[in-house]
């Protein structure tokens, strides 16, 4: 009703307004507006023939106030808030997923569906609360993924480089890990009757997922072969082992790391001959057999491929550990589509194994290596890493339900990533922008980093990206600074929320609030105590608030519910209706 897509007006539109920017800003050299109007004249006739740069129906008022009066009327629902339990509780967690990275992954998502990109919703977009997390770690302002992850697992802030451990702990002396360990979300389901599960993209002992299980003073303790003679002496344990000896029982465990399991030297079973790709362990040791031997008659199964996964009856698997690469696994770009499963297709998998537990189950999924391309300063890797992981979650949605499954989004921290230089609607996210420098003259590509390996110097000024292919996908993005590897930013991240008990993330709060928030929801951990007076529909008894001392009427009376009334009623022949009606009244 709002009309149609017409691109070439759009375009001319958008052609002009960029033109007189750029001719304002080029009016000292002569050179330099010729090279700029061809820019711009190039983009132009590339825009005439190419998506639109916005809807028709976006010149109507009509459109913008119905959508918005839509979006107002969706709002008011939610004051009706979910007071449910949480049977499920599901943690997706974007490694470097700052949000500048979660706008360019909507536009990046939308421009993949033939769309401009800017007007997509991103699965995680569609969930009702969104708060912001702040990430440091209690030693640094910039934080790690180690220090995060004790965060956001295990609910005490802590020191970077270190994984479930409180912050009296030192990174890298063993000697501290005794006393200072702290178990996680993970631990406190499992103590709980639930299933548990890990998916990451990285490898499962990598910083992340290791906080789950592990309480280690160094994140990069993979196997014992990159632990300090003195720590083995010591007796602490590398995080490989931990895995398996920690919680012996998670039930799913998938994502890569299959050297750190097997013996120093051992062949991998795809990756034969491959030294790189061999087993580290000095101890002789073969955790993944180990493993096979102690649930073989518990309907435990290990896949190391697509294939082998796939082909599981998840009604005939309890247990399912999957390493599909020696280390990480390969960016979702480079993923070899016949034999490496994608993040959603482990999602898919694991969810179908945990739900059959009836007392519900923890999931923590990682796409880990959002963080990875931007390190290497390779936005294209990363960006596509974010829209697989919000695929990822548009699946699990479809699996589950928001009356008994509370869903958190987040990040650990976020990255030097940026994006801007005036570009028009529809502009490619990884295209230049339209204007050249004022300085050196050059064009430049819309995506930079603070710092990085981007960072090129040719003939002692800076590349000229309009000679290179910065389309490619391995394509690093010009830094500021030259760094080996870019760096986290220290930005707060978003935390997206949906289900039972969503609307407590809400405002600005520390990162180690997300797990209390989620244990509470699904009455574990140390909130167990309001749990015997919620329903699993999320009613509270009121005959239970009857036999309640007065104070703890007074905190959670707002949630009785003439609902429940009957239903005590029809449980209970004993109890007269004129009894405790009042009682419920009065509270």
């Amino acid at each position: 009703m709002w009309g149609v897509y017409r691109p070439a007006s759009s375009a001319s539109q958008s052609g002009m307004l960029w033109l007189s920017r750029v001719m304002r800003q080029l009016h000292r050299d002569d050179n330099m507006k010729v090279t700029a109007l061809l820019i711009i004249c190039s983009s132009l006739i590339l825009g005439s023939f190419g998506k639109p740069q916005f809807p028709e129906r976006e010149k109507d008022p009509r459109y913008w106030n119905t959508w918005a009066q839509r979006t107002l009327k969706n709002a008011l629902v939610l004051q009706k808030l979910n007071t449910n339990k949480a049977k499920n509780l599901i943690l997706f967690l974007g490694d470097g997923m700052g949000v500048p990275t979660v706008t360019a992954a909507r536009i990046l998502k939308g421009q993949l569906n033939g769309q401009s990109g800017e007007e997509t919703q991103l699965e995680m977009d569609k969930f009702p609360f969104v708060s912001l997390a702040k990430t440091y770690n209690t030693n640094a302002q910039v934080p790690d993924s180690a220090g995060t992850a004790t965060a956001y697992l295990c609910g005490v802030k802590a020191n970077e480089g270190t994984v479930g451990v409180s912050a009296a702990a030192v990174r890298s002396q063993c000697n501290t890990t005794e006393g200072n360990e702290v178990t996680s979300i993970l631990r406190w389901a499992k103590d709980a009757g639930r299933s548990v599960g890990i998916v990451t993209t990285t490898r499962v002992n990598h910083a992340t997922p290791s906080a789950a299980y592990a309480h280690s003073v160094d994140r990069d303790w993979y196997s014992d072969n990159e632990m300090p003679a003195e720590a083995l002496q010591s007796g602490c344990k590398d995080i490989a082992r931990q895995l398996f000896e920690n919680i012996p029982n998670i039930d799913v465990i998938m994502g890569g790391g299959r050297k750190y399991m097997l013996p120093k030297n051992m062949s991998d079973i795809e990756y034969p001959g491959i030294a790189k790709h061999s087993g580290t362990r000095k101890d002789g040791r073969n955790l993944i057999q180990e493993w096979t031997d102690r649930t073989k008659d518990k309907k435990g199964h290990y896949v190391w491929n697509k294939k082998q996964l796939l082909s599981l009856n998840p009604n005939n698997v309890d247990y399912l550990l999957g390493l599909f690469e020696p280390g990480d696994l390969t960016y979702d770009l480079e993923r070899n589509t016949e034999t490496d499963p994608s993040l959603t297709e482990m999602v898919e998998v694991a969810i179908k194994i945990l739900r059959k537990n009836p007392n519900g189950f923890y999931l923590l999924v990682e796409g880990g290596r959002i963080d990875h391309g931007h390190h290497e300063g390779k936005a294209r890797q990363a960006l596509y890493e974010a829209v697989e992981m919000d695929r990822a979650i548009g699946r699990a949605d479809l699996m589950t339900s928001i009356h008994d499954t509370l869903t958190v989004v987040t990040a650990d921290h976020s990255h030097v990533f940026s994006f801007g230089g005036y570009t028009p609607r529809g502009n490619t996210i990884f295209g230049l922008a339209p204007m050249l420098s004022d300085v050196d003259q050059k064009p430049f590509t819309s995506i930079l980093y603070g710092n990085g390996p981007g960072y090129k110097l040719v003939n002692g000024a800076r590349e000229n990206v309009s000679t290179i292919n910065y389309q490619e996908n391995n394509y690093q993005a010009q830094s500021a600074v030259p760094l080996s590897m870019e760096t986290h930013g220290g930005e707060d991240v978003a935390v997206f929320a949906k289900g039972p008990l969503a609307h407590l993330l809400h405002g600005v709060h520390e990162q180690n609030y997300i797990p209390h928030v989620m244990a509470y929801a699904g009455c574990i951990g140390q909130n167990k105590e309001h749990s015997k007076f919620i329903s699993p529909a999320g009613f509270t008894n009121c005959w239970s608030l009857i036999r309640m001392p007065p104070p703890a009427k007074q905190k959670i009376a707002h949630s009785c519910v003439w609902g429940e009334v009957v239903l005590s009623v029809l449980t209970s022949l004993l109890i007269h209706w004129r009894y405790f009606t009042p009682e419920c009244e009065k509270l």
